[in-house]
């Protein structure tokens, strides 16, 4: 819905698209959350949550919050005010945190020394790691009171004829979204289900294999702000005559930004691998080997978003949505057979296959629907050599003098690379604002 009020916005009136869209999202919000508290102890089973049935009650409740906040938030993109936008989304975080350190560091530890006082009243063991669901659900209902302003600007009035394009146009990306779920968090599930070894044993592995996908979710945080902007920019930019050139010029600058990303962190893992809690935990440190190769497919992934414009501006979703159900199938197939066999690794792997089969459908089939002039050769280029220079770190690193050597080594790369594109770049540099003129 948030990318169909994108689309019908240079279509029909403004305020009409908002009313249908969150009078459509309320209706289906609320009979989906209805619908899916039938069957809540049965998805506790399966999640192996039987003592806690209410954590999926609580998961339900913040997905349907945070449906309720989607076109809110669209329109405060579509306006065009980021500050707001940000402040929001950022509130979100600090009251998320905040209450996840109130409840489980100071609560806790409190009621650990002594269960008599008042903390033993605010904390209450037994829930203990679902004191996580319940900030993010408190968080989730704060901001919805932080739209308010947006919210109270909707009113209750469908266009039958809007809605009825609307659904036509977004039908299929309910299966995008689905198969883009499926890609993103099953792997975590089947590594559980299809590890090699104990229980306890399948768990440390899913521990081993989050904790460091967490490192590969730093380019992720960029592709998602990115995303924040380009989606709006791009469905306006598509009523001008140069919109192909410039969705080229954005993607060259995504991936030269995406590269530098990749290097930031896989140059640097001996700085970011502290981040994981390997103090408590330094079985963590097995797993970093999946880091680079996640990253690379997160690269796969930004991209892919890019290129999808091309059906969302030709209302050729239901091709996005078969693109979608096949990098779902080769997640899936990849995680079945090879978890047995590979481990995490095959988690690993799967994500970087689906990833690229999905990036590479999306551009050939987009050169036959939507041409864009994207410089193909120049951007795959860009990114084996950021590949390059990670083998050529490691290789490096075996042979360093220690770890102030691996950094220096490290931040050379990222100067050379620099250099190199800014070099190879030079006339579009030029024309940015502000810098332009040190590369005129």
């Amino acid at each position: 819905m948030e990318t169909a009020y994108f689309r019908f916005t240079n279509i029909y009136p403004e305020k009409s698209v908002y009313n249908t869209g969150q009078f459509t999202l309320i209706l289906s919000t609320l009979a989906l959350a209805a619908l899916l508290m039938i069957p809540v102890p049965s998805i506790a089973r399966l999640m192996k949550l039987d003592n806690h049935p209410e954590f999926v009650t609580w998961v339900i409740w913040i997905v349907a919050l945070d449906t309720l906040a989607v076109l809110p938030f669209s329109k405060l993109r579509f306006e065009g005010r980021p500050r707001k936008f940000a402040f929001i989304k950022i509130l979100n975080i600090l009251i998320n945190v905040g209450l996840v350190v109130f409840f489980l560091v100071l609560c806790k530890g409190q009621h650990e020394k002594n269960a008599d006082n008042i903390w033993a009243i605010i904390y209450n063991p037994r829930i203990d790691i679902g004191y996580v669901f319940l900030a993010n659900l408190v968080a989730s209902a704060l901001t919805l009171l932080f739209l308010s302003k947006e919210l109270m600007s909707f009113r209750p009035k469908a266009d039958l004829k809007l809605l009825r394009e609307m659904f036509i146009y977004t039908a299929p990306l309910i299966i995008v979204g689905f198969g883009g779920m499926i890609n993103e968090t099953i792997d975590r599930f089947m590594i559980v289900q299809r590890f090699s070894g104990t229980v306890a044993e399948a768990k440390s592995a899913n521990g081993i294999y989050s904790a460091n996908y967490k490192l590969a979710l730093l380019i992720v945080l960029f592709i998602q702000a990115f995303r924040m902007g380009a989606e709006p920019f791009f469905f306006k930019e598509a009523t001008t005559a140069n919109a192909p050139r410039t969705y080229a010029r954005v993607m060259k600058f995504f991936v030269i930004a995406c590269c530098f990303c990749f290097l930031g962190v896989v140059l640097f893992l001996d700085v970011w691998k502290h981040f994981m809690g390997i103090k408590k935990h330094p079985e963590y440190l097995l797993g970093l080997s999946v880091v680079p190769i996640l990253m690379l497919a997160k690269i796969f992934l930004g991209i892919y978003y890019n290129l999808s414009i091309w059906y969302k501006l030709t209302n050729k979703n239901l091709i996005g949505a078969y693109i979608t159900i096949a990098g779902a199938v080769i997640t899936l197939l990849i995680n079945y057979f090879l978890i047995p066999y590979w481990g995490y690794m095959a988690s690993a792997i799967s994500t970087l296959v689906c990833y690229g089969f999905m990036m590479i459908s999306s551009y050939q089939l987009g050169k036959k629907h939507f041409p864009v002039p994207y410089p193909w050769k120049k951007l795959a280029a860009y990114v084996f050599i950021c590949i390059l220079l990670f083998f050529i770190h490691q290789l490096f690193k075996k042979f360093s003098p220690g770890v102030w050597w691996n950094h220096g080594f490290g931040l050379f790369e990222i100067f050379a690379f620099t250099l190199f594109i800014f070099r190879i770049e030079k006339k579009e540099f030029s024309r940015f604002p502000y810098i332009g003129k040190y590369f005129a």
